[in-house]
């Protein structure tokens, strides 16, 4: 019987791992060592580390940033991106988003794992655009993929690009300004 709190040392192991070494070099041994199992524990839930990788970021990684319904535009994206904000500050995701981005450019085995989870992203997130459109905010015929494309960028931009921090400050004229913008789109 596969016990769940060993599911999730071996989800910890691997994302500390990860940090540290980067895709590419994951040690499933380490892994296995870390988490103060054998890597028989591993091979007994997962057939590959492709497999073992793209369970644990399913697991982890969609359900961080909700978009719950605040009442308008600017409030929907202003608790979007304090949410997104609260994933960003996360020591190994910080880590891990350039390395995942490193291998998406390097076509490695794991994009198709990084773009079904974009897409799973993408579809969770239609709910604010959806919202917005009805309340009248936006129009029926907006640019949904640029939506989407642009909501994450600045904050992504500035925690994971330029190293830098997000006050409530930052993200209130982030949300001001992205709202602004969705508007005349």
């Amino acid at each position: 019987m596969k016990r769940p709190e060993l599911t999730q040392a071996l989800y910890r192991a691997l994302f500390e791992e990860w940090a540290e070494r980067g895709y590419a070099a994951i040690s499933l041994e380490r892994v296995a060592s870390r988490a103060q199992a054998g890597k028989a524990a591993i091979y007994r839930r997962w057939p590959s580390k492709l497999s073992f990788c793209s369970d644990a970021i399913k697991e982890t990684a969609v359900p961080l940033v909700e978009t719950p319904d605040c009442g308008s535009l600017q409030e929907d994206v202003q608790a979007f991106l304090v949410n997104l904000r609260r994933v960003l500050r996360h020591p190994l995701v910080r880590k891990i988003l350039p390395d995942l981005e490193a291998e998406r450019a390097r076509g490695g085995e794991i994009t198709s794992v990084l773009d079904h989870l974009a897409a799973e992203r993408r579809a969770r997130f239609q709910d604010l655009i959806d919202r917005a459109v009805l309340r009248g905010e936006l129009g029926q015929t907006v640019d949904r993929d640029l939506i989407l494309d642009t909501l994450p960028a600045p904050l992504y931009w500035r925690m994971i690009v330029r190293g830098q921090n997000a006050s409530r400050t930052v993200l209130q004229t982030q949300a001001s300004m992205l709202a602004a913008a969705l508007r005349e789109a």
